[in-house]
């Protein structure tokens, strides 16, 4: 399980840092070996390898006749990359993968479950601001009655 937020910065050869509890969730549930695609947030998706292949599987098994869900399986299995983490948890983040969610210098990595998000760190921040601009009557359908 992947949760939390954390910042870290790209070093100068666009490698990709992990932080060690992500690391080693990543070290446990496959090797090292990642999946690096587009989300349609315009944030990146990292999946252990074992977790992306039953997604990957199931995209390809959608039928190409609906614009909708080809554009959608276009944009993650199109992006998708294949990579290892380094001996020092390093990932080597791809230029049209960067340039596709805007990474600079700052990335801002969130746990979610199963995979890890990659985020601009602008482009987070402008998220959580309007993750807090919801009220009880834009909540969708399958929160309600949920609480924490």
């Amino acid at each position: 399980m992947f949760r939390g937020v954390a910042t870290v910065s790209l070093d100068s050869k666009s490698r990709l840092v992990v932080p060690a509890r992500y690391r080693d969730a990543l070290l446990v549930n496959g090797g090292g070996r990642v999946v690096v695609t587009a989300d349609p947030s315009q944030c990146l998706l990292l999946y252990p390898l074992p977790e992306w292949e039953p997604i990957e599987k199931k995209l390809n098994g959608l039928s190409d006749f609906n614009p909708r869900t080809r554009s959608l399986k276009q944009l993650l299995v199109g992006y998708a990359h294949d990579m290892e983490m380094d001996s020092a948890g390093r990932v080597l983040l791809p230029p049209m993968l960067r340039k596709f969610a805007e990474l600079d210098k700052n990335v801002v990595l969130v746990g979610q479950g199963s995979k890890v998000e990659l985020w601009n760190e602008v482009r987070w921040e402008a998220q959580v601001a309007q993750a807090l601009t919801f009220s009880d009557d834009a909540l969708p359908p399958e929160l309600e009655g949920f609480t924490l």
